[in-house]
């Protein structure tokens, strides 16, 4: 990449809030990068995102990192300025079978990427919103050909525990990493009631498996983010003397003000 802006059309600084909170044990993404800007600017967007990142410079150092390491999608940079062309992409793929995003400056770098290996590329400058996205679409195609999680959609409400990002009415939801937890446990046995003890054990660990009040407080406030009504909720449903259930499909308004 040159000296080209990486972030496309608009100049003013970005939050951490518009960027979203990083979460401890995303997936994790090796960027390659000449260009210590680059390699800085990666790690920010994208450890703000959600994701753990490391990076490191084109080399041997590199391809043995990759190779020995467990990373879920690789982040290229082609720049034939500073010695790194597309052909560094056939390079990478023989050391893994990882996801390969590139990011490039003009089309024939891009096609060449992709005929070398790569599986998607973002043009130079690129807005954060299309880096965020494909990266994204990346690690959820790697998700289905691996036959693991793909988000879970109920209603208004999108749980990606892949991405670790919750929607609810298309707006993101931030939620602190303890009630993250909470919700993450509820996704992965949706439908089925889970016990108080169970997810207890699963969030606080053993010793705290009778903190019942820890649970209570953790599931009001997740209703209160995520429930349109939090005191008729249609999503995180009470098993009265038991525990709790993620309901799997939605109920409407009547439905839960009947139940609640």
């Amino acid at each position: 990449m040159n000296a080209a802006p990486l972030w496309s059309s608009d100049p003013r600084p970005v939050t951490d809030v518009e960027l979203g909170i990083a979460m401890v044990g995303g997936p994790r993404i090796f960027v390659i990068a000449s260009d210590r800007a680059i390699r800085t600017l990666m790690r920010r967007v994208l450890t703000a995102a959600g994701y753990r990142v490391e990076d490191g410079v084109p080399g041997p150092a590199a391809l043995r990192a990759i190779a020995k390491r467990k990373f879920d999608l690789l982040v290229l940079d082609i720049n034939p300025s500073l010695g790194v062309g597309p052909q560094a992409v056939p390079g990478s793929r023989e050391r893994s079978t990882l996801p390969i995003l590139v990011l490039c400056d003009n089309e024939d770098a891009a096609v060449a990427a992709l005929d070398g290996g790569a599986d998607d590329y973002v043009r130079n400058p690129v807005s954060i919103k299309e880096l965020v996205a494909r990266v994204k679409h990346a690690l959820r195609r790697k998700a289905r050909q691996e036959g693991k999680t793909v988000p879970l959609v109920i209603g208004d409400l999108e749980i990606d525990l892949l991405c670790r990002r919750i929607s609810s009415c298309g707006r993101d939801v931030h939620l602190p990493v303890r009630l993250y937890e909470v919700l993450k446990v509820l996704a992965e046995g949706a439908g089925k009631v889970l016990t108080h003890e169970e997810i207890l054990r699963a969030v606080w660990g053993g010793r705290h498996a009778n903190r019942l009040h820890y649970l209570r407080v953790a599931i009001q406030a997740l209703r209160r983010k995520l429930e349109p009504d939090p005191a008729h909720p249609r999503y995180i449903l009470t098993e009265i003397g038991v525990g709790y259930r993620l309901e799997i499909r939605t109920r409407s308004k009547v439905e839960a003000q009947a139940i609640s």
